[in-house]
């Protein structure tokens, strides 16, 4: 039978989403947030609040498969390059595994096409070399 997740947790949202943030994405996350500040605040705020502070947040799921899922879909979309290597990052920071990417992205080339599977691969090749480093 269905189970209704719980709601969002209360308190602060913005408190919340710069915690879940951090978790996540840490630096790199910082980073698009900081790009916001002086030419779009409020969206910063929103993808604080909403994003990370309401989405993520959710006990549904844990974060390695909301980070799964998000690079899934960003594959997907093919136009989001830079959201792709930051979630990839997202992954293995909140533990998901190279394998699991990689696995991922190949699963989107029978739903997204080839193209989309490649390039989310040569962004993947660029995450884990600079990880390395």
């Amino acid at each position: 039978p269905f189970v209704p997740v719980p709601d969002t947790p209360g308190g602060d949202r913005l408190a919340r989403g710069q915690q879940a943030l951090a978790d996540i994405d840490g630096h790199a996350g910082q980073q698009v947030i900081d790009s916001l500040k002086d030419i779009a605040p409020d969206l910063a705020r929103y993808v604080l609040e909403f994003s990370f502070g309401d989405i993520y947040s959710r006990t549904g799921l844990d974060l390695p498969t909301r980070e799964l899922v998000t690079v899934a879909l960003c594959t997907a979309l093919g136009t989001v390059g830079p959201q792709l290597r930051v979630h990839l990052h997202g992954l293995l920071n909140v533990g998901g595994t190279r394998e699991e990417a990689v696995e991922v992205i190949t699963q989107m080339a029978g739903y997204a096409g080839f193209p989309a599977a490649l390039n989310g691969l040569a962004a993947a090749r660029e995450v884990f070399a600079a990880r390395d480093e």
